[in-house]
């Protein structure tokens, strides 16, 4: 998730959606709206919410769940044992972190809640059909749940975003916001306030020195004076909060604003414009009480390494388990289809750049490692033997790599790794390219699951580095859940794999 923020191309034409009116500086701007309240620039600037409603709102949809499942064995008449302590923490982990926001629409909010409802009703599914866990259950109470927690997640989530602005009114004060420079970043932050319904205030308009004429996208959205006026409203207003957006070349405009604003008692949040660059799970921390800005990182770092890493490990040890006699198939086959070992390994990269020794069942006459020079298959290549042409079409040469997941070198779900040679000769070619490093690389990843498995002209390239840059960006367990699921269909039907 982040689950989402917007770019800055997208704020240089923002239209607010709230009712129009003030375009002067009145005392008070009635038809603004009760909204959020934004602790220093962590979510300002990098599309983060504080990590307490964070938290909260990623625990909804879990919640919801776990409730769904206790009500209907309840109402099933069975009673709540380490059967269902079980289903619970697997649905649990699938639904957490829930991908559904207090500022989504009712249509987008059902349609996320739907989306995670099929992916932990098949996820379950699948895990209890596989080792019988199933028939442990009521069928009546395993199908009340299933076909009812779309409706429970959905439900939860409207619940508590009904009552969030009473609770809102209660635990704190209003808080008067406004905003000093109506830019790009300026505009983004005041649409923020206005659409978001976090526990906070109220965006009052924005102060700037340039005319009305040279002032783009700001709809209705008010201009209250100049630079030089701020220190006097915010005084007169009561106004709590100033974010000033000026660009950082503005440092002589900035300092005078903050010296202005000494003889009041609003709190000063300063909003760099670090939008020059696309932002990959970009946060703000503190380096020896200095704040540092990460603006590319990787996902998986605290609480999300430690899921990333049990989910593969209960990922690749139930698929080692349930496919070990096709594994031992598999390995007559390739013994019996000619000359050579049974599994080869090649290097890749790996986490960071670092190199990484991947396994593979032998599907050719050779075992080429794509060091220097990669030679990529083809239709009709001459190098694959003919058990070979059937493991790469099925995708089971890659079974042994779940050795790899087991031994931390790789993920389940991730950029599939390159040949070393493509990997240099891609990465002068394509901006970002080295990004998709950042995480272990997987068995199967997004780009696979739509469809831009294979080929290296550069235009395939690309369009596969975008799905790995955005599935840096989106990473959540529900999306590794709905890859593998995704995954097993496209092996099924895939017919260009060779």
């Amino acid at each position: 998730m982040y689950k989402a923020g917007l770019s800055p191309r997208d704020d240089a034409s923002h239209r607010t959606s709230q009712g129009g009116g003030a375009k002067a500086a009145p005392a008070t701007v009635p038809w603004t709206r009760q909204v959020a309240t934004v602790p220093w620039t962590r979510q300002v600037a990098l599309h983060r919410t504080p990590a307490g409603f964070r938290l909260f709102e990623a625990l909804i949809e879990p919640s919801a769940a776990l409730v769904w499942l206790v009500a209907c064995a309840r109402l099933g008449g069975d009673s709540l044992d380490s059967r269902y302590l079980i289903v619970g923490a697997i649905a649990f982990s699938f639904t957490f972190p829930g991908a559904m926001r207090f500022n989504d629409s009712p249509r987008t909010a059902f349609a996320k809640a739907w989306h995670a409802a099929v992916l932990v009703v098949s996820g379950l599914a699948l895990i209890g059909y596989a080792t019988g866990y199933v028939n442990l259950f009521p069928r009546e109470v395993a199908l009340a749940w299933a076909t009812g927690l779309p409706f429970a997640l959905a439900g939860g989530q409207y619940l508590v975003r009904r009552m969030l602005p009473q609770a809102r009114r209660a635990l704190q004060s209003e808080t008067r916001v406004v905003i000093c420079g109506a830019n790009a970043v300026g505009l983004r932050l005041a649409k923020h306030f206005l659409q978001r319904c976090d526990i906070g205030g109220r965006f009052v308009g924005f102060f700037d020195d340039r005319g009305p004429a040279r002032l783009e996208g700001m709809g209705s959205l008010p201009v209250l004076g100049e630079l030089k006026h701020l220190a006097d409203f915010v005084k007169r207003n009561k106004v709590h909060q100033v974010f000033v957006t000026l660009p950082m070349t503005s440092q002589p405009r900035v300092l005078k604003l903050i010296d202005d604003l000494r003889d009041t008692t609003a709190s000063i949040y300063f909003v760099p414009d670090i939008f020059i660059t696309t932002l990959i799970n970009g946060h703000v921390d503190t380096l020896s009480g200095l704040p540092v800005i990460s603006v590319c990182d990787t996902p998986f770092r605290g609480v999300n390494r430690l899921l990333k890493r049990l989910e593969d490990i209960v990922v690749a040890s139930l698929v080692l388990v349930l496919t070990s006699p096709l594994l031992l198939a598999v390995a007559i086959g390739v013994r019996l289809s000619g000359p050579g070992p049974i599994l080869f390994r090649q290097r890749r990269y790996g986490l960071d750049g670092r190199d990484v020794w991947v396994y593979k069942f032998r599907s050719m006459s050779v075992t080429e490692d794509g060091d220097h020079v990669f030679r990529a298959a083809a239709r009709g290549d001459l190098r694959i033997t003919r058990f070979g042409a059937f493991i790469r079409r099925t995708s089971l040469d890659e079974l042994p790599q779940f050795l790899n997941v087991l031994q931390g070198q790789m993920s389940v779900v991730g950029p599939r790794p390159h040949a070393v040679a493509m990997n240099e000769e891609f990465r002068r070619l394509i901006p970002s390219y080295m990004l998709r490093h950042k995480v272990k690389p997987g068995i199967t990843g997004l780009a696979q699951v739509r469809g831009y498995r294979g080929g290296r002209n550069l235009e395939m390239m690309s369009k596969r580095i975008a799905c790995d840059i955005e599935y840096l960006r989106r990473w959540s367990p529900g999306l590794d859940l709905w890859i593998i699921l995704q995954t097993i269909a496209v092996v099924l039907r895939d017919q260009r794999a060779y």
